[in-house]
C-alpha cells in the first residue's frame, strides 16, 4: 500500500446527550487534523462513513464535514456506506484516492447518532442491512439473526455458552481501560454466563451480555501518502487493506461459515507477507460474541468448530499469543455504525504509536482489523504497522519500526510502499512536498461513564482457517 495513517481523533461512545449528528462530525474532524499537523487547507478529499437507514433526519451528509473549517470548501467530499463495515469502507476508499494519485491528504469520518431513535425503530433501520425480501420478518431484528446462527452453531457443534459467556468477560475486563468506552465495567465470567433479570435471553441462546451497544459516537484519521506521511509528527502504514464482498441473501451462503471474512484474511496475509503469528493483536468485530467466536475460526486461528478453545486456553487475552480486541471490542466500546470501522483503525495506530495508555498491548508492532457489515457481506481486513516514532525526526531520514522489534535508518527517497517487501519506487515530484507547519494539538476531554444500552444488534458469521 502507499498509505499511511498520520493522525486521528475520537469521541467517547455511549449516550452522547447534547451531541448532534454534526457536532460529532465537525468536533473528530477538526481534533484529527489537529493532531496530524495538517492543516484543513492541505486536504485533498474527504470520505464520510455514515450508514444512517433512519436514524438521521438529514440525509446527504458529506458536506457537514465542511462545517469544521472554511478551509474544507470546495474540496471533494463523498459519503459511503457498506452496513456495520461503513467506517471501514470509508478508510479503504481514502487510501484508493492516495493510491491513484489522486490525492495526498484524505481526511476519513465515521459518526452515528443512534440514541435518539426510539428501540422498535432501530431494530427495524437496523433490518435494512440484511436481505429484505428474506430476513426482515425474523423475530428479534438483527439479534434475532444472530440467534439463529447462534443456535444452528451450537446444534453443530455443542452448546458454547461458556465460550461465549469468556469472550464478554474479557471484552468487558479490557473495555475498562478504554477511555472511549461505553461501557468501563468489568462485568466478570458469571454474570455473563449467568441468565438473569439484569441479564435475560435476548433471541436464541445469546443474553444481554452476548449484544454490542446502541450508540453514539465518531471517530477520524487522516491518511497519507508515504512520502508525505514521512515528513510529519508520526506514521502507521497499511501493510495490507482488502475487502471481500459476499452475496447478501443468508439462502445463498452456508451461514455456520464466514467465508468472506476467510478471504479477506487471507488476502491480507498474503498481501502483507505475513502470517497470523506475526501479528501483535486483533480488532475484530464482536457485533455478537458468536460473532467473535466464529471469526478465530475465520482468520485462521483455531480449526473449524474449535472456537471455543481459543478463549478457554487464553489465546486472546490481552497477555495472550494474539491479543482480541484489546480496546474492549464493540461488546464494551459500542457500535455506532458509520463510526466503528474508523475507531478501530485510529485504536489500531493509536496502539502501533505507543499511544494506547491503559490499553497498550506490550511491545505491539503489527496490528490487524476486521470490520464486517452484514451477516458476513461486507468484510474489511486491514494489516497496520508503524514505520514512524513520533518523537523521532531526522534530516532527510527517518526512523523505521519493524516487526521484529529492530529500528532501521532508510533515506526518504528510498522507502517503498509499505507491504513488506522492501523498495518499490522512489516518490514522484509531486510527493516531495514541503513539511506541513504542525498545528497545535488540541485538547480531548476525558470521556465519561456512560449510560448502558443494549443492542438489537447486528450480524455476521463463520468460516476456518488453521493454526494448531
Amino acid at each position: 500500500m502507499t498509505a499511511c495513517i498520520v493522525g486521528w481523533a475520537h469521541t467517547p461512545f455511549g449516550r452522547l446527550e447534547g451531541e448532534t449528528l454534526e457536532s460529532l462530525i465537525v468536533r473528530v474532524a477538526s481534533e484529527a487534523l489537529a493532531d496530524a499537523g495538517v492543516g484543513a487547507r492541505d486536504v485533498d478529499e474527504i470520505v464520510l462513513g455514515h450508514f444512517n437507514a433512519g436514524f438521521s433526519d438529514q440525509d446527504f451528509t458529506a458536506a457537514l464535514v465542511l462545517q469544521a473549517s472554511p478551509d474544507l470548501r470546495f474540496k471533494r467530499a463523498s459519503r459511503v456506506e457498506n452496513a456495520c463495515a461503513t467506517g471501514s469502507a470509508a478508510v479503504h476508499q481514502g487510501l484508493k484516492a492516495i493510491a491513484a494519485g489522486a490525492a495526498r491528504i484524505v481526511l476519513v469520518v465515521g459518526a452515528e447518532q443512534m440514541t435518539t431513535t426510539p428501540a422498535a425503530e432501530i431494530g427495524r433501520n437496523l433490518l435494512k442491512a440484511s436481505y429484505v425480501r428474506e430476513e426482515a420478518d425474523i423475530d428479534g431484528g438483527f439479534a434475532g439473526i444472530f440467534g439463529q446462527i447462534a443456535a444452528r452453531y451450537f446444534q453443530r457443534w455443542g452448546d458454547q455458552s461458556d465460550a461465549l459467556a469468556r469472550i464478554a468477560a474479557k471484552n468487558h475486563k479490557n473495555g475498562v481501560a478504554n477511555p472511549y468506552a461505553q461501557i468501563r465495567k468489568d462485568l466478570g465470567y458469571e454474570f455473563c454466563r449467568t441468565e438473569s433479570e439484569k441479564n435475560p435471553r435476548v433471541a436464541g441462546p445469546l443474553k444481554r451480555t452476548d449484544c454490542s451497544l446502541v450508540s453514539d459516537g465518531a471517530a477520524a484519521v487522516v491518511l497519507a501518502d508515504v512520502a508525505t506521511a514521512l515528513k510529519l509528527g508520526k506514521a502507521v502504514a497499511f501493510r495490507a487493506a482488502e475487502h471481500v464482498q459476499d452475496f447478501l441473501p443468508m439462502s445463498k451462503r452456508d451461514v455456520l461459515k464466514l467465508e468472506g471474512c476467510t478471504q479477506a484474511w487471507t488476502r491480507a496475509l498474503a498481501s502483507a507477507g505475513v502470517t497470523l503469528g506475526n501479528l501483535s493483536f486483533v480488532e475484530t468485530h464482536d457485533c455478537f460474541t458468536i460473532a467473535e467466536l466464529m471469526e478465530y475460526e475465520a482468520m485462521g486461528l483455531v480449526p473449524e468448530g474449535q472456537g471455543a478453545r481459543a478463549v478457554a486456553e487464553g489465546l486472546t487475552e490481552k497477555n495472550g499469543p494474539l491479543p482480541v480486541n484489546p480496546s474492549g471490542g464493540l461488546k464494551a466500546k459500542g457500535h455506532p455504525i458509520g463510526a466503528t470501522g474508523v475507531s478501530m483503525h485510529a485504536l489500531t495506530a493509536m496502539q502501533l504509536m505507543g499511544a494506547a495508555g491503559d490499553m497498550q498491548v506490550k511491545d505491539a508492532s503489527l496490528g490487524g482489523i476486521f470490520n464486517m457489515g452484514g451477516t458476513a457481506v461486507a468484510n474489511y481486513v486491514s494489516i497496520l504497522e508503524r514505520i514512524k516514532h513520533d518523537q523521532h525526526r531526522l534530516h532527510g531520514q527517518a526512523i523505521f519500526g519493524r516487526s521484529d522489534g529492530a529500528v532501521q535508518q532508510q533515506e526518504i527517497g528510498e522507502y517503498a510502499a509499505c507491504e513488506g517487501r522492501g523498495p518499490r519506487r522512489r516518490p514522484r515530484e509531486h510527493d516531495k512536498a514541503d513539511p506541513f507547519e504542525r498545528e497545535e494539538r488540541q485538547h480531548r476531554d476525558e470521556p465519561e461513564d456512560q449510560q448502558e444500552l443494549v443492542t438489537p444488534g447486528i450480524i455476521e458469521q463463520v468460516t476456518p482457517r488453521l493454526l494448531p
